[in-house]
């Protein structure tokens, strides 16, 4: 199996601030990768990096073989990468419609793939007339994701998509991240340890902004110690490992 995104050595800054010192990691095709770590451990940080959000100053991001870091956030989408932010971010008072209209990058982009997304959220096309601001928490994750689909995109970043969601709803989350995982390499970053790993086949945790483990999750759900050690604070919120 290739690799569709490596992460060499990134230091990123914020202001003043080395928030990343040295961030490592390797996405591998079609499965799905999580990145683990208490709260300010740098993940979300390091998915803006890989988009530009958050230029690193040193170190490489590779995606199909080719550095793209120092180009523009724009451009870096435009080949083929889809993000979803942490908090959502819809626009609150356009329609589910014209939420995911605004996510084509080509004319035609949704119409070829909203048969696609509305059959991963049957919500969607139910409330397709309404605001964001009229959806329900889960409802709006689900139009977050949605939105990452419309353009043809070959690597997802989705960062904390169970965030303030009931069970039942983190259960259809999951199960729609499994099915759209089958088209879409991700990258996952997520607090609640007990989805991520039923979700990811690879694993990193991030540590004061430095990779400080990774592996395939099977062996990491058999690693207490190891569990303790770095996520107790995210096993408190996501569940007991």
């Amino acid at each position: 199996m290739d690799n569709i995104l490596e992460i060499n050595g990134i230091h990123t800054y914020i202001g003043q601030f080395h928030i990343l010192e040295g961030v490592s990691v390797i996405v591998r095709r079609n499965a799905i990768t999580v990145m683990l770590g208490r709260n300010g451990a740098g993940k979300t940080t390091t998915l803006k990096s890989i988009l530009g959000l958050t230029p690193p100053r040193e170190g490489t991001v590779i995606y199909n073989g080719k550095e793209i870091q120092g180009r523009r956030a724009y451009d870096i989408a435009n080949l083929g990468i889809g993000y979803v932010p942490e908090h959502r971010a819809i626009f609150r008072n356009l329609s589910v419609m014209e939420n995911l209209k605004i996510a084509e990058r080509k004319k035609g982009d949704l119409e070829g793939k909203s048969e696609f997304i509305f059959g991963l959220f049957p919500d969607l096309k139910r409330l397709y007339r309404l605001p964001g601001n009229h959806l329900s928490g889960g409802q709006q994750q689900m139009l977050a994701v949605a939105r990452a689909l419309v353009a043809d995109n070959k690597l997802l970043l989705i960062d904390e998509p169970s965030e303030g969601l009931a069970p039942i709803l983190i259960e259809q989350m999951m199960e729609a991240i499994r099915i759209l995982s089958a088209s879409t390499t991700v990258l996952l970053v997520e607090q609640n340890f007990v989805m991520a790993s039923k979700l990811a086949e690879y694993y990193y945790i991030l540590d004061d902004g430095r990779t400080v483990h990774e592996g395939k999750m099977a062996d990491l759900v058999e690693d207490k110690e190891l569990i303790h050690q770095f996520l107790g604070t995210a096993l408190q919120k996501g569940g007991r490992a």
